[in-house]
């Protein structure tokens, strides 16, 4: 912060500023004290509050990360309940294939390739930043890709088993129409692990928006994160840590109570 060149005098009252010529467990209570009052100190390279940075970069990523889950949602719904009806048929082979590409897929590649193909070649896709919703499309592709793999396979795994439910081959015996019987009896159903992983790749999505985010130069958390890396600023650097360590507790905390909405037995256990 003083340059190389900086007085030992400078240092020693630099350091007495922030803090840091007291002892580590010292200076460790002093930043739960602070924390509690929902102070995370201030930035070293803009000298604002940590928090207000944070508050201002933390929609985009979240609208980011919505439209990477309903993107994924839209792809991996309909694929995986086709190939669980059509077991082992061309479609279902072809989605497993492709699904296996988009796991292996890393963002940081199908990112440019994206920007390559739409923006560069075609023209059809702004590059980066954020604005409306054309600005929105490319970064939650590549961002939702791995997840729609990963559900894919999940939904098809699921609903193959439903399908082999008795309560289905009832409700289709009643002459109930086909497609409410997939939708309402047998979708509902196998939603449960299709939700745990949901849950579990929404904090994987907090951590790759990084790599997403400075591809596409995206304004969130990520690209706040590696900026603050680049300067050195420790306290933005674990504010913004934090916010995703939190925003990750909380996504698990919401997805168990969710499963009470899917399935009421589950409720009527818990309150038994």
């Amino acid at each position: 912060m003083l340059g190389e060149s900086a007085q030992s005098m400078d240092k020693q009252m630099l350091r007495r500023e922030l803090g840091l010529d007291k002892p580590i467990v010292y200076q460790y209570l002093d930043f739960l004290k602070k924390l509690s009052r929902g102070n995370l100190g201030k930035s070293l390279h803009s000298q604002q509050p940590v928090l207000s940075l944070i508050m201002k970069k933390y929609p985009a990523t979240l609208e980011l990360m919505l439209a990477a889950v309903l993107t994924a949602l839209l792809i991996a719904l309909p694929l995986g309940i086709i190939c669980a009806l059509k077991q082992y048929s061309l479609i279902d082979q072809g989605t497993l294939v492709l699904s296996l590409l988009g796991v292996s897929m890393p963002n940081f590649w199908l990112g440019p390739l994206l920007i390559i193909l739409f923006s560069l070649k075609l023209g059809l896709l702004p590059i980066s930043g954020r604005g409306g919703i054309l600005h929105l499309i490319l970064p939650a592709i590549t961002l939702g890709m791995s997840m729609a793999a990963i559900l894919t396979r999940m939904v098809r795994s699921s609903m193959m088993d439903v399908l082999e439910e008795d309560y289905m081959v009832t409700a289709r015996a009643k002459g109930l129409p086909f497609r409410r019987v997939i939708l309402k009896h047998g979708l509902k159903n196998a939603l449960i692990p299709v939700l745990t992983i949901v849950g579990l790749q929404i904090g994987a999505l907090l951590t790759g928006s990084i790599i997403t985010e400075m591809i596409f130069a995206w304004p969130g958390l990520g690209r706040l994160t590696i900026q603050a890396i680049y300067t050195r600023d420790y306290p933005l650097i674990q504010g913004c840590v934090l916010v995703v360590a939190i925003s990750y507790v909380l996504v698990n905390l919401l997805t168990d109570l969710a499963y009470t909405v899917i399935d009421p037995r589950i409720r009527y256990d818990y309150q038994k």
